[in-house]
């Protein structure tokens, strides 16, 4: 009897020390979200008297000024276009490398290239930044064009590790069998491979996408020198100058970029749990 009550006195414990860390995670997560949220309605004067407290009305200036007043849907569609074609160039590249390196494991030459593509896992990004920017400077290519192709190879290394290894583990009965039927290699690819390896495509691609929207340093290397190529995230970097630090302006915006992610990801994040459930399953 005294076991059984000591079990139950542990597991209320354990359930009280889990919701307290579940509500510090909570106020944590949604905190700033909530600042961010209300100081949009304020005016400057207004959210300085009280930062924390609730606008006393709804006031939708900032948006108006935000929205008319600046290039700021010039900003919005240079982000997409920047994060759209590096996604259409990451769906391109990484499943048709990581397809060719997974069925060709023990030939030299594709070994040497997964190695190489692997090792980018373990080169921090400031060792690289400084090379990356002489190179693509001395190569005219300090536009969105030139980011786009960072991107894409930069995918490389995460996108053929976790692919290489899903393909890996599917059987190949499934392509014997298409090329007994007269499919060539093309047309596995497409037909078959591709639908099976979709739940840790899509989940690679909500990854990338929500690096490429919200990325902050390529852009500034690469894009800064010309306003016209700016980002959201280079735009809200420069935003104090422009503004002279008009913070409730400046949090309009943080907020309005959130939003576009915060809804792709809240779309993708079924298929997310999905890809790397199943994947650590097969692994």
């Amino acid at each position: 009897m005294s076991f059984k009550l000591s079990i139950n006195r542990e597991g209320l414990g354990w359930r009280i020390i889990r919701n307290v860390i579940l509500a510090l995670g909570f106020i944590l997560i949604l905190g700033p979200l909530y600042l961010v949220l209300i100081n949009t309605f304020k005016t400057l004067p207004e959210a300085g008297k009280s930062f924390f407290a609730l606008p006393q009305s709804l006031n939708f200036d900032n948006y108006a000024q935000l929205f008319a007043k600046s290039d700021y849907w010039g900003f919005v569609w240079n982000t997409t276009y920047i994060t759209v074609f590096s996604i259409l160039l990451v769906v391109l590249i990484n499943p048709s490398v990581s397809y060719a390196i997974a069925r060709n494991p023990h030939k030299t030459y594709y070994k040497t290239i997964y190695a190489y593509i692997l090792l980018g896992l373990f080169v921090p990004f400031q060792v690289i930044m400084l090379p990356l920017t002489k190179i693509m400077t001395s190569m005219s290519l300090l536009n969105p064009f030139g980011l786009i192709i960072l991107y894409g190879a930069l995918s490389l290394t995460k996108g053929v590790f976790l692919l290489v290894n899903y393909i890996k583990q599917m059987p190949m009965e499934i392509e014997e069998a298409a090329r007994i039927d007269g499919c060539g290699t093309f047309q596995i690819y497409h037909s078959i491979i591709l639908r099976l390896i979709a739940p840790m495509l899509v989940t690679l691609i909500i990854m990338d996408a929500l690096w490429f929207w919200n990325d902050f340093m390529l852009p500034l290397l690469l894009l800064n020198k010309a306003k016209e190529f700016w980002t959201l995230p280079l735009f809200q970097y420069n935003f104090k100058t422009e503004y002279s630090f008009n913070y409730t302006m400046a949090f309009t915006s943080y907020l309005m970029a959130m939003l576009p992610i915060i809804a792709v990801y809240a779309l993708g994040q079924k298929h997310i749990i999905a890809g790397l459930t199943e994947g650590a399953v097969k692994g």
